[in-house]
């Protein structure tokens, strides 16, 4: 027997609804939601996607081993990874294709053996834009891929280096990837380290900020470790008070040369002195046998231009 029209019309309307996914994590490209970062990143999978992260503070982490993935705050600074640990390295730790990371807060990545990070990155190339590394032990960590690019533009690093167990490594470390770029970021308030330590045999670092003044135990604002060419420019660099290693602004394969620095161009940087600071410092010194062209820098005095070291 059909049933009377608007008896089935009110019993359409009153079916109990299809529950929908919840949570903050969600792939733009299908709309799907995840109620955990990781399972977001699983749901790429070897694929490419993006995933756009709610406002909120998280303890959640992920491991991306494969793909191409973007991590997106829906509001930059408002996605925030508080003490947010996997494999016992990092917030994110990368090894797919590639990452890019937008306008999320990394705060508090502490690990016992020193070397938590915001991001750890281990394969794939890395693009960082508006985002937040805070008192924690590194901003970013990396292990070695010749044939990776590492971009970070606009973010800050801020109270990194060594915690309160005097465990701890530098703001950013970079091993021996293909390249590095960084421009128009900001480094402050070290607590170890280096601010910006890096192997690549290629940099450009550029229009950057390097603020010591309230640094406590740090070392060079930029080693080269092994040496590099490319470009420091238009940097500012104010030298703190307050640091283990004075001598030196930034440093050029103080670990021995592995890579060429006669290409290497560092010019119209500029350096002052906090108040409190009592030594002379130096601009560049070089460990290289490499002739580095040094100019039109706007140095303080105290500070030399170069020194072969």
């Amino acid at each position: 027997m059909r049933l009377p029209l608007v008896l089935t019309a009110l019993l359409a309307t009153t079916a109990p609804a299809v529950p929908q996914q919840q949570g903050p994590f969600t792939v733009q490209e299908t709309g799907r939601r995840f109620a955990s970062l990781q399972e977001a990143v699983a749901a790429i999978g070897e694929g490419k996607g993006t995933i756009r992260i709610a406002p909120g503070r998280y303890g959640e982490c992920a491991v991306q081993e494969a793909g191409d993935i973007a991590y997106t705050s829906e509001v930059p600074g408002k996605a925030i990874f508080d003490r947010a640990i996997c494999e016992g390295k990092a917030t994110l730790v990368l090894r797919g294709r590639s990452a890019s990371v937008d306008g999320i807060v990394f705060m508090r990545t502490l690990v016992e053996d020193g070397n938590g990070a915001g991001i750890r990155l281990e394969t794939g190339d890395l693009a960082v834009t508006n985002a937040m590394f805070v008192d924690g032990q590194c901003g970013i960590l990396t292990a070695s891929f010749p044939r990776g690019r590492i971009t970070i533009d606009r973010s800050t690093f801020a109270g990194l280096g060594k915690d309160p167990t005097g465990n701890g490594a530098h703001a950013i470390y970079v091993g021996a990837y293909g390249s590095l770029k960084v421009t128009k970021s900001r480094f402050e308030r070290g607590t170890g380290g280096h601010y910006l330590k890096v192997r690549a045999p290629v940099v450009e670092i550029l229009d950057n900020s390097f603020d010591d003044s309230k640094g406590m135990n740090t070392n060079y604002s930029i080693d080269l470790s092994n040496g590099a060419s490319g470009r420091i420019a238009g940097n500012a660099f104010e030298i703190g008070p307050n640091k283990d290693n004075y001598g030196t602004v930034i440093a050029v394969a103080p670990e021995g040369p592995k890579h060429s620095s006669a290409g290497l161009v560092i010019e119209r940087n500029k350096a002052w002195l906090s108040p409190g600071f009592k030594d002379s410092t130096t601009l560049v010194g070089n460990w290289s046998k490499d002739a580095v062209t040094v100019r039109d820098n706007e140095l303080a005095d105290r500070i030399a231009i170069q020194a072969r070291r």
